[in-house]
């Protein structure tokens, strides 16, 4: 099959859906098929193809929500080349910019139309309309959400049935809509792929010892990601446990907002920013980890979660529905309502160590059944179910014609 995955983001940019278009290309490629990918070139605004590697990147422009950039540009030579490839799927990874060349492209070429809602948009609108108008403006995203998803897809995936439950309870969506769960590259996180050398020399270079308790938390750093509750919670956990480290990995607009409470709260000594870390580097930094935590409610899944489990580290997340199926209490981690239930469960963890191997092991359990072979194997039955509607609309189509031309011939000829 020939592939063709339009996103807004792709390395070397890095978030979530970055990663998770990444894992789906290497997985439908080591399956046999050909992938072809269209992005945004995030250097500057100009055109690239990289022949080798079957990457076009189009013109991009910063929108001021971190350094994603969208584009409206479609070049000619572009659409040329994608017209060459001869495509059978064409699976969108967002709504707008790259996304929307998808939709025009598949119209124009009729070729089915996988989609994959990825982010919960209203919980973004903020960075928009900075506190105005944001009841319209999610009215606005609603509306848009719904036609790019509804309206234009042949078929609609999501990775959770938060997102689920998005669709068909609040926008009530009358289509099929796929749950298939992000997969990751688990193997690239295990603990025996991670050169105990490299890990030794980053805990070093961190300032870390052996004897720390390191809680870990990955991820763009934005007031939607409540990484404040993290820092504010430790403050208390500090008091009892100074062994206690947190590192945050990752950059954002609430960066200096994160520094500025840690600082309040005098952390320096406990709290450890790292900024960006590079997507092949980010394997070592989760083997420093004691556990993982996350504040955020915004999250359609959190593929962090699942890499933090292939590294054998058990998760204490919030108790959202985007972490349910997946962290299960007292098994591979823990959830928590609220900052004082997570210091809690925090609490008991350094003092009952017994605890963490029995986490560890059913953590690692649980991230080899998001294997990226999975994930694709489901894409892929998605896919087939795109062309056989797509086939089955083809035979309606000829068998009318048909029928047409019998009535017409009657009607000239009739008995």
């Amino acid at each position: 099959m020939r592939i063709g995955i339009f996103t807004d983001t792709y390395p070397p940019y890095i978030n979530g859906v970055s990663t998770s278009v990444a894992m789906l290309e290497h997985a439908l490629q080591r399956a046999g098929h050909e992938v072809f990918i269209v992005t945004v070139n995030t250097e500057n605004m100009s055109y690239k193809y990289e022949d080798e590697d079957r990457i076009i990147r189009i013109p991009g422009i910063p929108i001021g929500i971190y350094d994603y950039r969208l584009t409206g540009v479609y070049p000619l030579r572009a659409i040329d080349k994608i017209k060459k490839w001869n495509l059978d799927i064409i699976h969108s990874h967002t709504e707008f910019g790259v996304g929307t060349f998808a939709r025009i492209l598949a119209k124009q070429l009729d070729i089915p139309l996988v989609h994959t809602y990825h982010t919960m948009y209203e919980d973004y609108v903020h960075y928009i309309t900075k506190g105005y108008f944001d009841k319209s403006s999610k009215k606005i995203v609603e509306y848009l959400t719904k036609f790019y998803c509804d309206k234009t897809a042949t078929e609609l995936i999501v990775p959770t049935k938060k997102t689920y439950d998005l669709f068909k309870q609040k926008y009530k969506v009358d289509r099929n809509v796929h749950i298939i769960p992000t997969g990751i590259e688990v193997e690239r996180f295990y603990k025996e792929n991670i050169p105990s050398s490299e890990v030794k020399e980053l805990r070093k270079k961190l300032g870390l010892t052996t004897k720390d308790f390191v809680i870990l938390f990955v991820g763009r750093l934005g007031t939607e990601k409540s990484v404040d509750t993290l820092i504010e919670a430790h403050y208390s956990i500090v008091k009892r446990h100074p062994e206690a480290k947190l590192i945050i990995i990752g950059d954002g607009p609430d960066v200096d907002q994160f520094k500025d409470l840690t600082g309040k709260l005098k952390l320096n000594n406990h709290v450890i920013f790292t900024g960006r870390v590079p997507w092949e580097e980010i394997p070592k930094y989760y083997q420093l980890a004691t556990v993982f935590a996350t504040a955020s409610s915004t999250e359609t899944q959190g593929l962090t979660v699942i890499e933090a489990m292939g590294a054998s580290i058990p998760v204490v997340c919030l108790d959202d529905e985007a972490f349910r199926t997946v962290v299960i209490d007292d098994l591979n981690g823990y959830l928590f309502k609220d900052k004082r239930e997570y210091r809690r469960i925090i609490l008991d963890l350094i003092e009952e160590p017994k605890r963490l191997e029995r986490l560890r092991t059913q953590a690692r359990i649980t991230a080899d059944q998001h294997s990226s072979k999975y994930f694709a194997e489901q894409v892929l039955d998605v896919y087939k179910l795109a062309l056989g509607n797509r086939l089955k609309e083809e035979d309606q189509t000829s068998t009318f014609f048909h029928r047409a031309k019998n009535v017409i011939k009657k009607g000239f000829y009739g008995k």
